[in-house]
């Protein structure tokens, strides 16, 4: 059964996986109807299992409406349904090295995210000022102010869930910074990761970047001074419904070792010993996650979500066909993300 059109979601903001999905839905010309504060009450909509942003409010297989959570599954789901202007490239292989992207988007550079939203007074401060207006946007000052204190109270306690501590601190900061570096040396080459059209990891990256480069201001200072182009593209990638688009533009796999090969070894550098630590810390039932990243000491909660993440990478790897791994295997030697596949 084909989704009804405008699909219909709430969010906020200052989701990056809510605007990561928001800038997707204009690139693909799907239309949506999008709630946001007082919009998001009265309207007698199923509650998700669990509270994540965006929440899509999509027909199940009886034709009833249900809470749907979880931008990548998302995404491949308006695969099926929405045929225009694909965000999965067509070759396996560049197909695989997208899932990849988005996931490392997702799954570390939110820690990024999450640490200099709460770690820093200003950038602190602003978000105490603006989130909680988002969703209550008539509330007396008084009121409003109460929200913003207890929800700064609420993430700062949180931290520790992303693994942002004192000690892990220098090494998401100079992650990050490298990060927007890569991203700008590709920029100057190509509008998109993989090439002249936006694939799952634009989006994920540019939902991200909202935030860090776009929000709060410690990180957005830095990619203002340091690397102004990544600060311009997410304007670009903000609404994308203008760009026409051809099979030809995504990179050829012969290319993607030259063309990502510095973002995959960030990759392999930091998300890649991060994912495996927080595997092994829940196989082994263990409390803490402790591990070394970039050369230095990383001890975070673990995380069963990422887990799943990780499980769900190997099944891509996996399901390639032999000569298509062998192609990304080539592409990922000495990069560090050889160890995401070597068990």
């Amino acid at each position: 059964m084909a989704l009804p059109t405008p699909v219909l979601l709430r969010g906020v903001p200052g989701s990056p996986y809510t605007r990561k999905m928001l800038a997707l839905l204009r690139y693909r010309h799907i239309p949506y109807r999008f709630l946001i504060g007082s919009q998001q009450s009265s309207t007698g909509l199923p509650q998700p299992k669990v509270y994540l942003l965006p929440t899509f409010y999509l027909p199940n297989a009886a034709g009833e409406l249900e809470a749907v959570v979880d931008s990548t599954p998302l995404i491949r789901r308006f695969e099926a349904e929405f045929s225009d202007r694909s965000v999965i490239p067509s070759d396996p292989v560049v197909a695989f090295f997208d899932y990849l992207l988005e996931d490392y988007a997702d799954e570390w550079l939110t820690k990024a995210m999450f640490h200099y939203r709460w770690y820093y007074e200003s950038d602190i401060k602003k978000s105490a000022d603006i989130l909680p207006r988002w969703t209550a946007i008539s509330e007396p000052e008084d009121e409003v102010q109460k929200l913003g204190k207890a929800f700064s109270q609420r993430q700062i306690s949180r931290l520790y869930v992303v693994g942002s501590n004192d000690t892990t601190a220098p090494v998401i900061e100079a992650s990050y910074q490298r990060c927007v570096n890569i991203m700008k040396g590709i920029l100057e080459q190509r509008p998109f990761l993989l090439g002249n059209r936006p694939g799952a990891a634009d989006f994920g990256m540019y939902g991200q970047l909202t935030q860090l480069a776009g929000f709060d201001p410690t990180p957005m200072a830095f990619t203002l001074r340091e690397t102004p182009r990544v600060f311009a593209w997410i304007d670009i990638v903000d609404d994308l419904s203008g760009l026409d688009v051809n099979e030809e533009d995504w990179l050829s796999r012969d290319d993607l070792k030259a063309q990502i090969g510095d973002l995959l070894s960030e990759v392999g550098r930091v998300y890649a010993p991060a994912m495996l630590a927080n595997a092994d810390a829940l196989m082994r039932g263990a409390d803490e996650v402790t591990t070394t990243i970039d050369g230095k000491a990383w001890t975070q909660q673990p995380f069963p979500y990422q887990g799943k993440c990780l499980q769900w990478l190997g099944e891509q790897y996996a399901g390639l066909a032999a000569a298509d791994r062998e192609v990304v295997n080539t592409v990922i030697a000495g990069t560090g993300c050889e160890a995401l596949f070597s068990g």
